[in-house]
């Protein structure tokens, strides 16, 4: 619960990584006793292990950490997010080791052997009972040791949590089987273990809870294997925005070309951008023409036009002339890095069904615990059966363990952030997503939502007595040696219908068009200016076509040849199948 302080002035923010946290109960612990701090409003993030700070004059960084470790967790700075090095991609990041995943294999091997020992009786033979306490016990001890050190540790500082429950209710029973094996008639040979769906009044000293001791742990385990993963894939969101920028640049010193990592770049530094490259940071443009293809970061297909004092983004293609830039903003500055701080940001946040579950979850294992005991007194004092009281006591554990009330929302948020940012969707906040569920109307821009993301030509207009097959033939051969991407959607169009000409004479002219010598004759393709600078205007029936395509949001690209306009391609983004 956050307490509600004066405006005290300026306040600072930190993010700290919080490390120890196995459940949502302790998220609102950690959370309870940061903001009971003079000043500090707090949000603590069970899925991403993050709190966010906010705090004002009086209280350092080294107090919320000092704070948070007292509670019996730990807290640090986390270290910016940074790119792989330039020799490695995405496919070259290795996994780090998971321990967990080994924890899982072991205690669900031993685990199998078992369950089918204890609830299978055609399989049990004399002295069963003994091989599958043998099993067991490193189930118990190995594979449950992460929740009972836990359950220990906020023991030590007073509380409980979730893994409290799984300690206890594993705990007790494989303890009860101990008991019945070596000081009751469970371990005598030929003992059977008869499987039931309903619990009668049994001898106790003979009832063994072996199978749910060993099933119990290995089921949360999975939980928390299946948990982390999850955690990894979302995760995996930040990495791949940060892998769209380039890993290295050509920094101009002294008259000369030097490569150096992305990371070493300042503002004010200038740098060249040759075709094909990306644009290593934010910018300006200070030497050459050219044009940007930022589709990987704003979904537009159509290329921008780009001249001297225009300004440039990082992790965008250069895909015309070469450039050079001087560099205006640099590392967590950049558009690049705030896009995915946004990221960063919506995975952490709260929405009102998660701060609601949080605040359940506070209570919620004090409350098991006590209902555990209740139910063992009370059922024992009723039918005087030590075997279905304590039955009854550790069902009530058990079935609270997982507890997927502090679980599965935060993870949920976190994964549907995450995986809305590999697919291009950046999700402000899970307030966000939390409020779609009253959305009655939904507006899309179509570049990049609806549409491919890639130029294509979609129609071919020509003057009478051209025919289009031609049209588009001369215009692929001469857009094919440029690196535009509206010329190659040409030029891949041409070439699905046969192969193309050779082109001599070729020349670009930036920001207008190309032409070239193709089978004999001049081309011309690009802007209309481009073909009035040479007399070469559309007919009236081109014309009407040109204004029609542009209407529609199309780029029109104007045709000529042998000193006249002869025709007029539509080139636009084309809408995805799926859409």
């Amino acid at each position: 619960m956050s307490t509600s302080t004066p405006d005290l002035g300026a306040r600072d923010r930190v993010e700290l990584s919080i490390g120890g946290m196995t459940c949502a109960s302790c998220a609102a612990r950690i959370e309870k006793k940061l903001n009971r701090m003079d000043g500090v409003e707090a949000t603590v993030n069970f899925a991403t292990e993050k709190a966010r700070v906010d705090y004002g004059p009086g209280t350092t960084v080294e107090d919320l950490i000092a704070t948070v470790e007292r509670t019996g967790y730990t807290a640090e700075l986390p270290p910016p997010p940074a790119a792989p090095a330039p020799e490695a991609g995405p496919t070259a990041r290795t996994e780090p080791a998971d321990p967990l995943s080994e924890r899982l294999l072991i205690s669900t091997v031993l685990s199998l052997p078992v369950v089918l020992l204890s609830m299978v009786p055609a399989l049990q033979f004399d002295d069963w009972q003994w091989l599958a306490f043998a099993l067991t016990g490193p189930v118990v001890v190995y594979g449950g040791l992460p929740f009972h050190r836990a359950a220990w540790t906020n023991l030590r500082h007073g509380a409980a949590t979730m893994d409290t429950l799984v300690s206890l209710g594993t705990l007790a029973a494989f303890g009860w089987s101990c008991w019945a094996l070596f000081l009751g008639s469970a371990g005598m040979p030929g003992t059977h273990h008869d499987f039931s769906l309903s619990v009668g009044a049994t001898d106790a000293s003979g009832t063994l809870y072996l199978e749910t001791a060993a099933a119990v742990t290995v089921l949360i385990l999975l939980g928390r294997w299946l948990e982390a993963r999850s955690k990894r894939r979302a995760g995996a969101a930040l990495h791949a925005l940060l892998d769209l920028g380039a890993k290295d640049v050509a920094v101009l010193q002294g008259g000369r070309e030097v490569r150096l990592p992305v990371d070493r770049l300042a503002v004010g530094t200038r740098f060249v951008v040759r075709p094909g490259e990306k644009i290593a940071t934010d910018g300006t443009v200070v030497e050459g023409s050219s044009a940007v293809d930022a589709s990987m970061l704003t979904g537009e297909s159509v290329p921008v036009e780009v001249a001297v004092g225009d300004p440039v983004t990082g992790a965008t293609v250069n895909a015309g002339g070469r450039l050079v830039v001087e560099a205006t903003r640099v590392g967590a500055d950049t558009r690049l890095a705030r896009m995915a701080k946004l990221v960063e940001d919506a995975q952490n946040g709260k929405a009102a069904a998660q701060r609601l579950a949080d605040r359940i979850s506070a209570v919620f294992v004090p409350a098991v615990v006590l209902i555990a005991l209740a139910t063992l007194v009370v059922r024992l004092l009723a039918t005087d059966s030590p075997t279905e009281a304590f039955t009854a006591a550790v069902a009530v554990l058990i079935i609270a363990c997982p507890c997927a009330l502090g679980l599965a929302t935060p993870t949920a948020l976190m994964v549907g952030t995450g995986r809305g940012a590999q697919l291009g969707i950046l999700i402000k906040g899970p307030e966000v997503l939390e409020s779609t569920r009253k959305v009655d109307t939904v507006v899309l821009d179509k570049t990049g939502t609806v549409t491919t993301g890639r130029m294509a030509v979609v129609a071919v207009h020509t003057a009478e007595g051209v025919d289009r097959a031609e049209a588009l033939r001369l215009a692929g051969a001469v857009e094919h040696a440029s690196e535009h991407p509206i010329a190659r959607a040409v030029a891949e169009a041409a070439a699905e219908a046969g192969e193309l000409p050779a082109v001599t004479d070729f020349r670009n002219v930036p920001g207008r068009g190309v032409e070239g010598v193709v089978a004999g004759r001049a081309v011309v393709a690009g802007r209309e200016a481009l073909l009035a600078d040479r007399a070469q205007h559309l007919p009236p029936s081109l014309a009407r076509a040109k204004a029609a395509a542009e209407a529609a949001g199309r780029t029109a690209i104007a045709v000529g040849w042998d000193g006249e306009a002869r025709a007029v391609l539509e080139v636009a983004d084309a809408v995805k199948p799926t859409s």
